[in-house]
């Protein structure tokens, strides 16, 4: 028996799937990184410069860190998902130059994401089973190593993300007017503030959920009712 030929409403209704995918995936995404974020921020409230610190004696802080950078690569894969489905909605009507950007900036932050979490899980395998306070001049470098990576490359390569998102989504109106402004904020928090206040790459994940929601939404009413 021949297979039946592709029709028209076939075609339609695998692109519509698209959008929800892209809104299920950048609310996955917010998701784990916030918690991530969230449980490093409590396991670990000072910055490097402060030395090694009272968490490595904790054991359940360093449970909680190691929890951390577990969720971290299940972040970055959502994120990817997240953006190849947003530039399918898109489709061609995209500006080149802002595509260059979108896809080379989301790339560069996962790559760093990932880069900060392995420094930081090599980093804690150094500490002693005993949860004594590890020093010297290997710490140091990879605390801070670690803490720059994340907050000085990943937090703006996550801006340029944003930037070029919300100038994308403007342009072809897939964003409204106050998703747009919200992107132009937390693009310039991540840009200035994440390597000096404590919290603020919170921003990032806060805007990805909000954009998830928002394409969720529409692309449940764009999908046609089913008769």
């Amino acid at each position: 028996m021949e297979p039946r030929p592709e029709t028209q409403s076939d075609t339609r209704g695998r692109a519509l799937r698209t959008p929800r995918a892209a809104g299920t995936a950048g609310i996955v995404f917010a998701l784990l990184l916030a918690a991530a974020i969230v449980m490093i921020r409590l396991a670990i409230p000072s910055g490097p410069g402060s030395g090694a610190g009272e968490w490595l004696t904790d054991p359940s802080r360093r449970r909680a860190v190691r929890t951390a950078l577990e969720l971290v690569p299940f972040a970055g894969i959502s994120f990817l998902w997240f953006m190849g489905a947003v530039r399918a909605r898109i489709g061609d009507a995209e500006d080149r130059f802002l595509a260059t950007v979108f896809l080379g900036s989301g790339l560069v932050f996962v790559a760093t994401l990932f880069g900060a979490a392995a420094a930081a899980g090599g980093l804690l395998s150094t500490v002693p089973a005993s949860g004594a306070e590890p020093g010297g001049q290997l710490w140091t470098f990879g605390g801070h190593f670690t803490y720059g990576l994340l907050t000085t490359y990943a937090m703006r390569m996550a801006a340029v993300f944003v930037f070029s998102t919300s100038a994308i989504g403007h342009r072809l109106g897939v964003l409204p007017r106050p998703l747009t402004i919200l992107g132009a904020l937390v693009g310039l928090t991540l840009l200035f503030a994440t390597n000096v206040v404590a919290w603020s790459e919170l921003v990032f994940p806060v805007w990805a959920l909000a954009v998830g929601i928002h394409i969720l939404v529409a692309g449940t009413a764009d999908s046609p009712v089913r008769r």
